[in-house]
């Protein structure tokens, strides 16, 4: 049992899910990295008149272990918040992966089977995991949706002389104490252990690393004597498309022995990598694994392969197919053209035909 690190999580298919708790392995988790079925769930299946406590409801159906549960239950914005970082991270997993071999299929025993292991996809899971869960934090905070927290009101710029304070920033600090508090104490009892807390942790750096400050400038003729600026967060498609680069540069790592101790070390330059091209040692915000990653190319208990796939012939078929071939099939479609907008104020298209044709891998 891995005491006290709660690991986040996510995986949706919709824009709504439900988790139901499953049997599985000791440690406790959240969402994607865990190990529960999705289905479909309505946020809202309260009246009005009892919406007050329906986060109560949706608290306990998220399976939340029992101090999660407690943080969730204590502000009505959690719950919501934490289905919409589900949700974001889940649909940015498949937009980035769209065009691979692994297109981030998780559902049932593909996931199960896939987060027992320590491949460099799983790296990937538990960074963009904890991104989410800090990004929608952060916007809900900012959003007006939470209790505990409203917008940044501790801003650390430059020339703040020439600044005014204003607008409505992006809370990562109440975001990030939150997400360390809701994902639990560290643990170091083995190396996928340490592995699954860095991963974890190199979303929240880019998150952080992703803030930008925004400002407005006020004065005679826009001569900018006074500046309105606030910190926002990048858009979580650049967040997901960092990650996708890390995964692709993401190192395999061992663990070294403590002599006084006899118990492998938590620290980084411990962790060394494997013996290989490089010995370039992980840093921070490198994501690691210590598993090679299967083909993808067939079905498994990881994926269900790429057969019957589809794939776009100039891009992605060689790769896709894995040297299986494709089919290519014809069919005529209808999609709205030559649109214009009319006044006022609606869009106005014609309908075109055209034949389009369209590759499937082969078995």
């Amino acid at each position: 049992m891995l005491d006290g690190h709660l690991l986040l999580g996510w995986l949706s298919f919709t824009i709504i899910v439900l988790l139901i708790n499953l049997p599985g392995p000791t440690t406790a988790y959240f969402g994607l990295t865990g190990n529960e079925p999705l289905s479909i769930l309505p946020l809202n299946t309260e009246p009005e008149e009892t919406a007050g406590k329906a986060h109560y409801k949706l608290c306990d159906r998220l399976k939340l272990e029992k101090k999660q549960r407690r943080m969730c239950r204590r502000d009505p914005g959690v719950a919501e918040t934490l289905m919409e970082a589900i949700s974001m991270s889940a649909l940015e997993c498949q937009y980035q992966f769209r065009f691979e071999r692994w297109n981030c299929t998780l559902e049932g025993r593909y996931r199960a089977s896939l987060l027992k292991k320590g491949f460099k996809e799983t790296a990937f899971l538990y960074a963009i995991s904890s991104a989410g869960l800090t990004h929608a934090m952060a916007k809900a905070c900012s959003a007006g949706r939470m209790e505990r927290c409203t917008c940044d009101e501790a801003p650390d710029l430059e020339n703040r002389k020439a600044w005014q304070w204003g607008g409505c920033g992006d809370n990562l600090k109440y975001s990030n104490k939150f997400v360390k508090e809701f994902l639990g104490k560290k643990s170091n009892k083995d190396l996928r252990a340490r592995v699954d807390l860095h991963n974890t942790n190199v979303g929240m750096k880019v998150i952080k690393a992703g803030v930008e400050t925004t400002c407005k400038c006020h004065g005679v003729s826009g001569s900018c004597t006074v500046q309105t600026c606030w910190r926002q967060l990048s858009p979580f498609h650049e967040i997901g498309k960092q990650l996708k680069q890390r995964y692709e540069t993401s190192l395999k790592v061992g663990s070294t022995t403590n002599e006084a101790t006899g118990e492998g070390e938590i620290s980084h330059v411990r962790m060394q990598p494997l013996p290989g091209p490089s010995d370039q040692i992980p840093r921070t915000t490198d994501l690691i694994h210590i598993d090679d990653s299967p083909s993808f190319c067939r079905m498994s208990k990881y994926s269900p392969g790429t057969s019957a796939r589809k794939c776009y012939k100039d891009k992605n078929c060689e790769s896709i197919c894995c040297g299986r071939g494709h089919n290519t099939q014809s069919r005529v479609v209808t999609r709205p053209c030559q649109c214009q907008v009319r006044w006022c104020c609606y869009v106005e298209c014609k309908q075109c035909t055209q034949r389009e044709e369209v590759y499937t891998c082969k078995d």
